[in-house]
């Protein structure tokens, strides 16, 4: 038997990622999570760098933290993958592919306020992606990733929070109005 050659080694990847991002596993499912993140992280970089009006001091410092830990939750985000025997994504075309968060260049050129709306909508839908993935890490027997997901949940919880009360909101203001009308 040969040995695989780094390029066919790293298209197998490929093909099990694909096939993996199909079937509703902890891990792929954690793996949207960390392409999520990737798109967050040029996001929230967007408002810092965009955000205008009396309040744009404020608000670039807020997103400094915001962007900080961006970045320490997808390095412990990737570490954590890996320690489940996970292959995270590791190219941005990668990570791209799998994000569900949309990107938009004319997102610089809104308002303070719809800048700080789209990023709480933004938060909310990664949190979709966290309760699903919560629920499989717990039924695969995955407590560790199932730990840092609930903490992950519980931090995206706050930034809403937090994000709500500069607009003057209640936490889920304008993110629960759909599923009332269900009712």
């Amino acid at each position: 038997m040969s040995e695989l050659t780094i390029d066919e080694q790293y298209a197998a990847e490929l093909k099990q990622s694909d096939i993996d991002h199909h079937v509703p596993t902890a891990g792929a499912m954690t793996n949207h999570i960390l392409s999520n993140l990737m798109v967050a992280y040029v996001k929230l970089s967007q408002v810092k760098w965009y955000v205008k009006g009396p309040q744009s001091l404020a608000l670039r410092t807020e997103y400094q933290q915001l962007i900080d830990q961006n970045v320490r939750q997808f390095a412990e985000l990737g570490d954590l993958l890996l320690d489940e025997n996970q292959k995270p994504s590791s190219t941005t075309a990668e990570l791209t592919k799998y994000s569900m968060l949309e990107e938009n260049g004319a997102f610089k050129y809104q308002s303070a306020d719809e800048l700080v709306v789209a990023t709480i909508k933004d938060f909310d839908t990664e949190n979709l992606f966290v309760d699903r993935a919560i629920k499989l890490a717990e039924k695969e027997t995955r407590p560790a990733l199932a730990a840092w997901l609930v903490a992950y949940r519980g931090s995206n919880n706050r930034n809403i929070r937090e994000l709500q009360a500069y607009l003057g909101n209640e936490a889920r203001t304008g993110l629960d109005e759909e599923d009332e009308d269900d009712d």
